[in-house]
């Protein structure tokens, strides 16, 4: 795929404070990038200057063969979600979607055709009579999301677009947005701090920190081989373990040793990050490697699985946390203060 969206050296400098260092980043056609991270770090900024709201200190914007860096929105090619819908409270639902295309001057009927066509595309066929605030707040949102494709543009930004919502809501909407999404072919930019909705969405997750891009990658990438401690952290739940790494790929964890992937020419302090999920309670066989014992000490219940942090003397004073499913425990009789042998992964340890 070709880029269709290309940053280069982007900094932005609010007086003395560097919000945003040599971001560099290419963005594919037809691709749902998700710029995710912590509140400051950044990426509401970077979309900002990709729509020409803030202007960057430095760096260059193209956006398919034009160069967009100093050009004003209105003559950008993109479509726009906020947060807050940003829907005209006195104009109905149809004059909002149109409004856009009645700046453009288009012809009534065909405006008329196409804020029928965006309202059956986003669920909501028949409201153009009624106003904002009939609505609930995911049928606004749906609106502000017909209104930002009425003119058909070619990048769309997505600003936290489903933050305001309820859970379930949230879950709905962001679903709809990437199969609409797919459907279209629009290339896509949406920014979030919610990891599950980037996780669930996105082609690609940009992981920004303190102004600057951590790691760029698929989903999977990201949450399987975080390239950084940060990463690891901020995305998904995580145990992280003191150890020393030693030659021919041992690692020490408290008064144990276990395999690990990787290997040194010389015994150095590490961070052990393993997933909940990384370590096992089943199979464990007579005679596996990796393996240690401890007591459950919290359950906590998620649903169809069970969070279980587990204390075991032989890898020091940190416990760790594993899922379990509700059958397991059940199967096991298991239960806070049971005894339950684990298993590392050696392929699946990160080390930092």
């Amino acid at each position: 795929m070709s880029d269709y969206l290309r940053l280069e050296n982007i900094r932005k400098d609010f007086g003395s404070f560097q919000a945003l260092r040599d971001i560099g980043l290419s963005i594919a056609k037809g691709e749902f990038v998700c710029f995710l991270g912590p509140s400051g770090c950044g990426k509401t900024t970077l979309l900002r200057i990709i729509a020409g709201l803030e202007t960057q200190s430095a760096g260059s914007i193209f956006q398919g063969t034009r160069d967009i860096s100093v050009l004003p929105p209105a003559q950008r090619d993109y479509g726009i979600v906020f947060q807050s819908y940003a829907l005209f409270p006195n104009l109905s639902v149809a004059d909002n979607v149109a409004y856009g295309l009645v700046n453009r001057k288009q012809p009534r009927a065909q405006i008329a055709q196409r804020v029928d066509e965006l309202l059956k595309l986003v669920g909501l066929p028949g409201s153009g009579t009624k106003f904002p605030a009939q609505l609930s707040g995911g049928q606004q949102q749906r609106i502000a999301l017909a209104r930002a494709l009425a003119t058909a543009p070619g990048l769309l930004l997505l600003d936290e677009p489903l933050s305001a919502l309820d859970a379930l809501e949230r879950v709905r909407l962001r679903q709809e947005i990437r199969s609409l999404q797919r459907k279209l072919g629009v290339t896509t930019v949406m920014v979030t701090h919610d990891q599950e909705e980037a996780l669930s969405v996105a082609d690609r997750i940009v992981v920004m920190n303190q102004g600057v891009i951590e790691q760029v990658g698929t989903p999977m990438e990201i949450y399987r081989d975080p390239a950084s401690p940060f990463v690891a952290d901020f995305v998904g739940k995580i145990n992280v373990l003191a150890g020393q790494l030693h030659p021919g790929r041992r690692v020490h964890i408290g008064d144990s040793v276990f395999d690990c992937a990787h290997d040194t020419d010389a015994a150095r302090d590490v961070k052990v990050y393993l997933r909940p999920e990384d370590v096992l309670a089943r199979p464990i066989a007579a005679g596996d490697a990796n393996v240690f014992e401890g007591d459950i000490d919290k359950i906590e219940f998620l649903g169809s699985y069970c969070l279980v942090r587990v204390s075991a003397p032989a890898i020091g004073p940190q416990p760790v946390t594993v899922y379990l499913s509700l059958n397991f425990l059940a199967e096991q009789s298991l239960q806070v203060g049971s005894r339950l042998p684990l298993r590392l992964l050696p392929e699946r340890m990160r080390l930092f």
